[in-house]
């Protein structure tokens, strides 16, 4: 592994930025992490912390002046407040990214890897597991504000020859996700079953995600960030379906208690259904999940208890 890679870490504070730093921190000596208000500051002992906001095209700008490496993990809106107000998402994410880019030319970095949605950009997918040569019809906001960031960066690897690699990311979890953003059905549910309160679940429970445990992420985020392919875009999932009411179960089967449920309306905002093929970044980045969902269920819930959460 190159150390001397200069690389920085762009919405470090979050939940896979938090598990990121704390893996590549011990790897990499020039690591630069970049954020706000870090919920767990020993994840970042091993980095160079720089306090900013990512829709100040100055504070990027200086921070990543002399990197030739960026992961773009900023997501300054979630799918539900993204389609209650679309134009602040398209200037928080969008215009955001686009000033990202710019800079990045100026200074020469030289290749950029950036946290995609693998969950929104198919809108309803039309084969199910999902291959990355699928048609892209987002049905929320979000997902056409990724979607759009993943076709401006090929439009800069065109006109500039800046290196791209888009991990289209499933529903993460595991430790350092913390629900703050309303965001994470696992960690949601576990706060709630520790505090004796009963989970809301929108519908009837049979809507089907593909979960991925946050070090098979953050394995996959690694291999993007030695390795350069001729495809860019690559699907990050575990390739296996689970549904709400499985989640439930499961959730039950490690707390060894049963759990309250107020069922929703279903909302139109949620496919039925999505699970992602992940042949591609097998085959090219000889990447595959290692973390069963039991085993990262239990992992999960260890920590959030350690975590005093």
């Amino acid at each position: 592994m190159p150390l001397n890679k200069r690389c920085i870490i762009l919405g470090a504070s979050g939940f896979i930025g938090s598990r990121l730093c704390e893996v590549l921190g011990s790897k990499m000596p020039n690591l630069k992490a970049f954020g706000r208000n870090p919920l767990y500051p020993e994840a970042f002992k091993q980095c160079r912390w720089i306090e900013g906001d990512f829709s100040d095209v100055n504070q990027v700008s200086n921070a990543i002046a002399d990197c030739d490496t960026v992961i773009h993990l900023v997501n300054a809106t979630t799918p539900a407040s993204a389609n209650v107000n679309r134009v602040a998402d398209l200037e928080a994410n969008v215009v955001s990214t686009l000033n990202l880019l710019d800079a990045c030319v100026n200074s020469g970095v030289k290749k950029v890897i950036f946290i995609s949605s693998g969950g929104t950009v198919y809108g309803v997918p039309s084969v199910v597991p999902t291959p990355e040569s699928a048609p892209n019809d987002p049905i929320t906001a979000y997902g056409v504000s990724k979607l759009t960031i993943e076709k401006y960066l090929s439009l800069y690897h065109h006109l500039y020859g800046l290196d791209y690699c888009v991990l289209r990311v499933a529903n993460p979890y595991g430790p350092y996700q913390t629900n703050k953003k309303n965001q994470g059905v696992i960690a949601a549910f576990f706060r709630h079953i520790i505090h004796d309160e009963p989970i809301d679940v929108w519908g009837d429970g049979s809507v089907v995600r593909d979960y991925v445990y946050i070090d098979d992420v953050v394995n996959a985020i690694e291999l993007a960030l030695f390795n350069s392919y001729k495809e860019k875009i690559f699907n990050i999932g575990s390739g296996r379906g689970v549904s709400i009411k499985e989640i439930i179960a499961s959730l039950e089967a490690v707390v060894g208690s049963s759990i309250d449920v107020n069922y929703l309306p279903g909302r139109n905002m949620d496919v039925p259904v999505s699970v992602l093929d992940v042949s591609r970044a097998s085959r090219d980045l000889g990447w595959a999940p290692k973390i069963s969902f039991d085993e990262g269920i239990r992992n999960t819930f260890d920590w959030i208890k350690a975590s005093g959460l």
